[in-house]
């Protein structure tokens, strides 16, 4: 298979023993009771396997409504999926999974979602301090709150809880350049994703709508660590393109995100970043 050839949404690679592992939801229905997820592989991410299913939700009474954004994360030996799941309240959160091979089978791990029980949370991830603790970061969702934020908790260190207070970092109508609109109309954060530079300045990218065309946007954090100190920086893309995630192709920086945002359309694309110190930029 070829990329333009897979049709997912929230497109997120795992390199592990020079092999590429493209994670994503499944875009029938924007993810809506698809069943599970899927892994593709390749080793120069122009070819790829067939879909391999590496979670299969209803197995686990997951399948009630979403299944969105699984990403997964090597922590300690093991292999940790973030996925967001629909809970019997209706209510949507991130769930942490575990498996001992990218391939899966990646089987519950954490209590249920990790993101507060009575929110309508999305798009968890997974941040390691300086210090080695392990961070949650994730959305508190537009169709609960109108305008939407980016959050963030420690995690507990084998990643089934969090142990600290939900830190609220901005909402998505924040930034100098988001959209002016109407009282009432919603404001979309999602898809948050943390890389450091070669500078060791810390970038958090993430996506909303401006202009009413899917972005994906940058924001630096002051001092090199998560909080609440922090600047805007100018959107990477501005033209259907987001939800998106960074990596190492050998020595080359990439991006990849899923565009155009159209249920059935949506392919995931790679572009070559350059590391500014300071921020990223697109090629």
């Amino acid at each position: 298979m070829k990329s333009c050839d897979i049709n997912i949404r929230d497109p997120f690679i795992l390199v592990e023993d020079g092999v590429y592992y493209l994670y994503g939801t499944r875009a029938k229905d924007f993810g809506t009771k698809v069943g599970g997820f899927d892994v593709y592989t390749s080793t120069d991410l122009e070819n790829w396997s067939e879909p391999i299913e590496c979670f299969n939700s209803a197995d686990f009474g997951l399948n009630r409504a979403v299944n969105w954004a699984p990403e997964v994360h090597k922590y300690k030996g093991s292999f940790y999926m973030f996925a967001t799941f629909t809970n019997e309240k209706n209510l949507r959160g991130t769930h942490i999974l575990k498996a001992d091979n990218p391939k899966g089978p990646f089987k519950p791990h954490s209590n249920g979602a990790v993101t507060p029980n009575d929110w309508m949370s999305l798009d968890g991830t997974l941040y390691i301090s300086r210090d080695n603790k392990p961070y949650i970061v994730f959305c508190h969702e537009h169709v609960q709150i109108v305008d939407g934020t980016i959050c963030y908790a420690e995690l507990s260190e084998d990643l089934t809880h969090t142990v600290g207070e939900v830190v609220t970092l901005f909402s998505a109508s924040s930034p100098i350049w988001a959209d002016k609109k109407p009282i009432g109309e919603s404001y979309v954060t999602d898809g948050p994703f943390l890389y450091r530079t070669k500078a060791d300045e810390l970038i958090m990218i993430w996506s909303t709508f401006i202009e009413h065309k899917y972005a994906e946007c940058m924001v630096r954090f002051n001092g090199g660590e998560i909080g609440t100190d922090f600047e805007h920086l100018y959107p990477l893309i501005k033209d259907d393109g987001g939800h998106g995630m960074i990596f190492k192709k050998d020595d080359e920086l990439l991006l990849t995100f899923h565009t155009p945002n159209k249920s059935l359309l949506e392919r995931p694309s790679f572009k070559l970043l350059t590391d500014k110190g300071t921020h990223f930029e697109i090629r």
